[in-house]
C-alpha cells in the first residue's frame, strides 16, 4: 500500500491565506455580504482576512470553510500539493505539517494531503494568556479533544466551567459549547488534538435540544 509522505515544513502565511479565501469566494461569483450571510462572520473581519492583514480562530476559518464548501486540508495545504481523498496511510513527519499563527494559537496541521476527513489533526501551542471577552470563547460543530504535550492550560468554557491541565492530560469534550484555551505555565503550552466534524448521532441530537447550558457563577478550575 502506497504512503503519502510530507516533504517538509509549511508556513501557511496570511496573505496566502486570504488569497485562496478570496479564490474560494470568487469560484462561487459571491459577494463579502453574501459569504458573511452564509457564514455569519463579519464582513470586515472576512475582508480584512481575504487582504492578509487578519489572522483567524478556529471558529471562524472553520465557519469560512463551511460557508464557501472548502475542504480544510484544502485550506491549510502546502502551496502546490494535491488533496485527495483518504484512500491509504497518510504520514506527516516529525516537524513537517503546516503552520498557521491563529488569533490565540499557533496551529501544526497533520495529514494535510488528504481532504474530507473526518478528524482535523494538530500540534498547537497556546500563546493566549487571558481571556478579554467572549469573542474569544470558540464554539463549533463536533467534538474536541486535546492531550497536553508541555506547559500547563486552562480550557474555560462559556458555562463558566474552567478545567486546568498539564502535561499528560487530556480533555475531550463537545465543541458546540464555548471555549478558550490559554497558557498558565511560564513557557506557551503545547497540545496535540483534533476535531471532529458532527456524526449522524450528534445531528440527530441537535434536531432535538439545542446546548445551551446554564450560566452560572465562575468557578475555579479544577
Amino acid at each position: 500500500m502506497r504512503q503519502r509522505v510530507s516533504a517538509g515544513m509549511h508556513n501557511l502565511d496570511r496573505v496566502t491565506f486570504g488569497k485562496r479565501l478570496r479564490a474560494a469566494r470568487k469560484t462561487f461569483g459571491w459577494t463579502l455580504i453574501q459569504v458573511a450571510e452564509l457564514s455569519g462572520i463579519s464582513i470586515t473581519t472576512i475582508s480584512r482576512a481575504e487582504r492578509g492583514e487578519l489572522a483567524l480562530s478556529y471558529e471562524k476559518f472553520s465557519a469560512l470553510a463551511r460557508a464557501l464548501q472548502m475542504d480544510l486540508a484544502a485550506m491549510f495545504s502546502e502551496a502546490g500539493a494535491t488533496i485527495t481523498r483518504l484512500e491509504g496511510p497518510v504520514v506527516t513527519r516529525g516537524g513537517k505539517g503546516v503552520v498557521y499563527r491563529g488569533e490565540a494559537l499557533s496551529y501544526e496541521f497533520l495529514g494535510t494531503q488528504a481532504g474530507y476527513k473526518q478528524m482535523i489533526p494538530a500540534i498547537s501551542t497556546v500563546h493566549a494568556r487571558r481571556i478579554n471577552g467572549p469573542e474569544d470563547y470558540a464554539s463549533h460543530p463536533g467534538e474536541e479533544f486535546a492531550y497536553i504535550l508541555s506547559g500547563k492550560v486552562e480550557v474555560h468554557f462559556e458555562d463558566n466551567h474552567c478545567v486546568e491541565l498539564g502535561k499528560g492530560d487530556a480533555l475531550y469534550f463537545d465543541s458546540r459549547l464555548g471555549h478558550a484555551y490559554i497558557s498558565t505555565s511560564r513557557a506557551p503550552a503545547r497540545m496535540i488534538g483534533a476535531c471532529t466534524s458532527e456524526s449522524s448521532l450528534m445531528l440527530h441530537a441537535r434536531e432535538r435540544e439545542t446546548l445551551k447550558p446554564p450560566r452560572r457563577p465562575g468557578l475555579a478550575c479544577r
